[in-house]
């Protein structure tokens, strides 16, 4: 596959460079959030705009610093971006879903330092992309995280019906599922050539 196509693009950010179980990028939330599928999906959701925004604007903003040779001020500008696009995400959820504002607790403003956003906006800065390989890469590395949350959410539950042995009961079998869900994903490493 091209490495600049498009398709490799979103399919390396989703799946063989996944955020989440290749790039250990974003843990909080996807240990945290995950006890719930319907939690999770709208997390998931919430993390993928906040990455298409930040995206965008970190393009824009890479552009501009570059033109008035300024580079250096590129992670504090990333930083505003993404608190920026978090806030907006917050009142949007507040507004239109209370129940999921709740449910969604402090992690929600926590999108904020999740450091596979940050990572999304330095990668593809590092990566030259254009702007649709940039809204693309953005697109996959939000599906990537959703798809790895909604399986720990998935798995977590389904847990919850098992007899687990009290040694590994909560935060020991869910860090063990995410460990195998990692070394499932290394599967996908072939995908690259």
């Amino acid at each position: 596959m091209n490495s600049e196509s498009i398709t490799f693009v979103f399919i390396n950010a989703a799946l063989i460079n996944n955020f989440v179980l290749s790039a250990f990028l974003g843990i909080c939330p996807f240990i945290g959030v995950s006890k719930k599928l319907e939690t999770a999906s709208r997390m998931g959701m919430a993390v993928l705009f906040v990455m298409l925004v930040s995206s965008v604007c970190a393009f824009a903003v890479h552009k501009l610093l570059v033109i008035i040779d300024a580079q250096y001020l590129q992670l504090i500008s990333y930083i505003v971006i993404i608190a920026s696009a978090v806030q907006l995400v917050e009142m949007f959820i507040r507004k239109f879903s209370p129940v999921l504002f709740r449910a969604l607790g402090i992690f929600l403003p926590l999108i904020t330092t999740n450091c596979a956003i940050l990572g999304l906006a330095l990668f593809q800065t590092s990566k030259d992309y254009n702007f649709v390989q940039a809204l693309v890469y953005a697109l996959g590395a939000g599906a990537g995280f959703t798809i790895a949350i909604v399986l720990m959410a998935g798995l977590r539950e389904e847990l919850e019906l098992s007899d687990v042995p009290g040694l590994v009961k909560g935060t020991g079998i869910v860090l063990m599922l995410a460990g195998l869900l990692s070394l499932t994903f290394m599967g996908f490493a072939g995908l690259g050539g």
